[in-house]
């Protein structure tokens, strides 16, 4: 069996989140600040601990399930749990300095 570097498969789940769009925001959710963590463990199961921009939210029920289908879809994932928080509840300081370039708020 191939092993996998935890850190790699990491960077591999950061890719994919990065395909991922908020419908409202023309920018990807990893740079929006919607992921505060991923967590990858020997097992090669994930938990990724997000948030939306607001609890009514109009993907709230369709964005964390694309990022469950998307995540478990890598090589070498097993299992994909998503947790969806509002603590903290998200604000524009969360936003990436290139997202705020991309909605001219630099």
């Amino acid at each position: 069996m191939e092993e996998i570097d935890v850190q790699q498969l990491g960077e591999n789940i950061v890719k994919v989140l990065k395909t991922i769009y908020d419908p409202e925001i023309p920018v990807d959710i990893y740079e929006l600040g919607l992921i505060y963590d991923v967590f990858v463990n020997e097992n090669n199961d994930v938990k990724i601990l997000m948030t939306l921009t607001s609890p009514n939210c109009p993907v709230a029920e369709t964005l964390p399930m694309e990022v469950e289908e998307k995540v478990r879809a890598i090589d070498n994932v097993k299992g994909v749990e998503i947790e969806l928080t509002f603590e903290p509840s998200w604000t524009k300081d969360l936003m990436s300095e290139e997202a705020k370039l991309e909605l001219g708020m630099l």
